[in-house]
């Protein structure tokens, strides 16, 4: 796995973990900026033919 692949997947996971975690705290601003920040790594995975679905 090279360093970009890695670091998307890297970055996945801590989204995703952010997000939960602003989720049970009951912040909806902050767990629609992390959303966001998926949806966006998401995109970019699929643009650079990164699987995902291991996150």
């Amino acid at each position: 796995m090279d360093a970009f692949t890695a670091g998307l997947l890297q970055r996945i996971r801590s989204t995703q973990s952010d997000l939960r975690h602003a989720r049970e705290a009951g912040d909806d601003f902050l767990a629609d900026v992390e959303q966001a920040e998926l949806e966006d790594l998401q995109r970019l995975a699929a643009e650079h033919g990164v699987p995902v679905s291991a996150c």
